[in-house]
């Protein structure tokens, strides 16, 4: 096997993993809307002008870019709280991001319109 093999399988691997982190672990519709309607905070990681333009009713918007310094809105670090964006990929950032930070009840439902499912 030569270097440029080796290179292109650890691409396709990387690719491969990315993508898992993205589908894997999101939290099911069904479940997000149960954690909701039991007080989860549900919070939609897009731009001010993508919220503008539509959103899950109840639903915050605090843009992933603006999360780690507007950590103390969320409230307590054991609240529950259900991220979402339009793709999953914000959503899964800022599921890092509330992790990292201490809050112990995160849940990435990752697209918006999974919600609607």
């Amino acid at each position: 096997m030569d270097v440029n093999q080796i290179v292109s399988y650890a691409a396709l691997a990387f690719v491969g993993w990315r993508i898992s982190k993205m589908v894997l672990g999101k939290t099911s519709p069904e479940r997000a809307k149960q954690l909701v309607r039991d007080g989860a905070l549900l919070l939609d990681v897009r731009s001010p002008a993508e919220f503008a333009g539509g959103h899950l009713d109840g639903a915050t918007n605090i843009p992933v870019q603006a999360l780690g310094s507007r950590l103390a809105e969320l409230g307590e670090h054991t609240r529950p709280v259900v991220l979402y964006c339009a793709s999953g990929v914000r959503s899964a950032s800022a599921t890092g991001t509330l992790r990292r930070a201490g809050f112990t009840q995160v849940f990435d439902l990752g697209a918006m319109a999974r919600w609607g499912r």
